[in-house]
């Protein structure tokens, strides 16, 4: 059934774009141009209801106005038309009777369909319904819609179709629209907030040449003119604060960061952020910063006192509390916990929660380990969570009273963070010595571990006097202001997968180089796999008897939803119908392979009569059966894994049994 109202669906819009299309055609053929290079649009909807408010129902305005917009409904035949018209501000009513309008025009608006964008040139006036409307005279295409909108513009509902085509979400949502007008203000408001403060905008490389400012896995091209390989950005940090060696006191950066990392509803490859740095500022001068700077985009967006997100009540308007990580820590176990805390204990509590580690941790790293896993989604009101390790702060000044704790805090709201600032470290040979750590972690395998600066550290040997530095997460930002569910439902054109078929982008574009096809736009003969490199487990040599066979329920079961499950880098959570009547949870970590949208909707295969297993504190009822197997990719080095989840037709019903 799904399948058939799916085909029917393609069909319909088919044959509707083949029909516009011949319209355009025919406007061509008969001298009209549907797309003209001229409009003389001057007014706007929203200042047309405000200007002619008090008009009587029946009543005209003598000034002639000329308005332009998308054209999103339209009713009526014979001698009187209704049209919608959206315009950037607002929507208006077009009053179109015959006798008034022009006969050219209203052989143009018989043909209008919906999506059109056109002008319209006539007087204001007010229905005998009281609907304020223009009743123009002259009448405008001026851009043919040859593909038209959703539902017949009832919406636009799927999430996957929305992020992919966010113009034509724009075109359908208002909420959305919104939510963008507020991005915009919030971004204005931050920039105003610190020019004000006597900050200086200033831009640094996006192109860099060592991994620095943060630790996060980042994105690497090639640099052709200069031979070089190249990180796209981290962080802006390390280049802003050699400019307080330079001389400037207070400088801010707003621009896109890039990690290569995993998405989820909080996190995206490419985001925004602010950082800002002050000389002869401290920890307490970027609190008074964070505080100030986001209780002033809230209130540009029209919100006070306490808001709601998410469900939950956040008092974002009263004095932000400070907590030291080590007590929020103490709050989750039930215990006093310090960096004096033995890490055979601290071991063990990590044990019981299922937390991974490592065994070189110190108590330090352990600790952060900790809070990061249990105890920031406590956090509901702004919290500056404050004294983080020395082993998880490479970029912080120590804490003169106990060096193992650095001058750092936190902003955690809502069980997210929105900021990361520090008492700048300023001693180019603690800097130095704390480079090396992260390069030792790095020989050890930690993509994520920031390189040897050396040109930093020179910078540091002329002197930078001491100073606060913040980065506040401007996406998170938005996100929090506008209540909105996932970082995707913020920024306007989210990094997606390639559409399914999808012949072009750089990954076409690649293959082409490589003589994998003649065109980036033509498909590949070439198997996507070399079959002579791929290494697959041996088969058991032991049998298992039937009966013991016979027992494992493998299903069709078929994703309503999959969501990444917080926290963990690797699993996604699955909402599964099994043909029964109640939904099954099931985990499964193929996050580095698969992400959630790309699954939803789809058939898979899984067992249902295992034993509820928890994952990341979430029961999983069952087990997502996937297709495992190696490929040699180097002489000398390991084979890297490769993995397929089962997706089988979706003909095949929920809940059918595998035999």
């Amino acid at each position: 059934m799904a399948e058939n109202t799916a085909a029917e669906a393609a069909s319909t819009l088919n044959d509707e774009r083949a029909r516009r299309l011949a319209d355009r055609a025919a406007l061509y053929e008969a001298g009209q141009n549907p797309y003209p290079e001229h409009s003389s649009v001057t007014d706007h909807a929203a200042d047309l209801l405000v200007r002619y408010e008090g008009l009587a129902n029946e009543e005209s305005a003598e000034e002639t106005v000329t308005v332009g917009g998308r054209v999103v409904a339209k009713r009526g035949q014979g001698k009187i038309m209704f049209l919608v018209l959206r315009d950037p501000s607002a929507d208006i009513q077009l009053f179109c009777r015959v006798n008034d309008v022009e006969e050219d025009s209203w052989a143009t608006l018989k043909k209008l369909d919906l999506g059109d964008i056109i002008q319209a040139s006539g007087v204001v006036t007010r229905t005998k319904r009281g609907e304020l409307s223009v009743a123009p005279r002259q009448i405008k295409l001026l851009s043919k819609a040859v593909r038209p909108l959703p539902e017949k513009f009832h919406g636009l509902s799927d999430k996957e179709t929305r992020y992919r085509q966010r113009y034509v979400d724009l075109i359908v949502n208002e909420d959305v629209r919104e939510t963008f007008r507020k991005r915009s203000a919030i971004i204005s408001t931050f920039r105003r907030f610190m020019e004000d403060d006597g900050y200086m905008e200033v831009e640094t490389p996006i192109l860099q040449s060592i991994q620095g400012g943060a630790t996060a896995k980042p994105f690497i091209t090639h640099f052709n003119a200069l031979n070089q390989e190249n990180y796209l950005r981290i962080a802006t940090e390390l280049h802003l604060k050699r400019l307080l060696v330079g001389g400037y006191e207070r400088v801010f950066e707003i621009g896109r960061i890039f990690r290569n990392e995993g998405m989820d509803l909080t996190h995206n490859p490419e985001f925004t952020t602010m950082e800002a740095y002050r000389a002869y500022s401290d920890l307490e001068g970027m609190k008074e910063l964070a505080e100030g700077v986001i209780k002033a985009a809230a209130r540009a967006v029209g919100l006070e006192g306490a808001i709601e997100y998410q469900g939950q009540q956040i008092d974002l308007f009263s004095p932000w509390a400070s907590r030291s990580m080590t007590e929020i820590v103490s709050d989750v176990l039930g215990r006093e916990v310090t960096l004096d805390t033995p890490v055979e204990e601290l071991f063990a509590a990590c044990a019981e929660r299922g937390i991974e580690t490592k065994p070189e941790w110190t108590a330090g790293k352990l600790i952060a380990e900790i809070y990061d896993e249990l105890g920031e989604d406590t956090i509901v009101n702004p919290t500056f969570v404050c004294d983080y390790p020395v082993e998880v702060s490479p970029l912080a000044k120590r804490n003169e009273e106990d060096p193992r704790l650095t001058h750092r805090f936190e902003l955690v709201i809502a069980g997210h963070e929105y900021a990361n600032a520090f008492s700048e470290l300023n001693d180019p040979v603690d800097q130095a010595e704390r480079f090396a750590a992260q390069m030792a972690e790095k020989a050890g395998g930690d993509d994520e571990a920031m390189e040897y600066d050396e040109d930093y550290v020179r910078a540091l040997e002329y002197g930078m006097p001491p100073a606060g530095g913040i980065g506040i997460g401007i996406d998170r930002v938005v996100m929090l202001l506008t209540n909105s569910t996932s970082i995707r439902d913020v920024l306007l054109f989210p990094h997606m997968k390639p559409e399914k078929g999808s012949k072009s982008g750089a990954a076409a574009a690649r293959a082409a180089e490589a003589g994998a096809a003649a065109s980036p736009f033509l498909v590949s003969a070439k198997p996507t796999i070399d079959y002579s490199k791929v290494v697959v487990e041996p088969l058991f040599e032991d049998f298992v008897d039937f009966d013991t066979f016979a027992k494992s329920d493998f299903r069709a079961v078929k994703v309503k939803d999959c969501v990444a499950v917080p926290k963990s880098k690797k699993l996604l959570s699955f909402t599964l119908d099994d043909g029964s009547s109640t939904d099954r949870v099931i985990l499964s970590g193929i996050h580095d392979y698969y992400e959630p949208e790309d699954l939803v909707g789809k058939t898979l295969i899984a067992i249902t009569n295992l034993p509820p297993r928890k994952m990341m504190g979430i029961p999983s009822c069952g087990m997502i059966i996937s297709a495992v197997h190696a490929e040699d990719v180097a002489e000398g080095e390991e084979p890297v894994e490769r993995l397929n989840v089962l997706i089988v037709d979706d003909s095949i019903p929920a809940g059918a049994k595998l035999y």
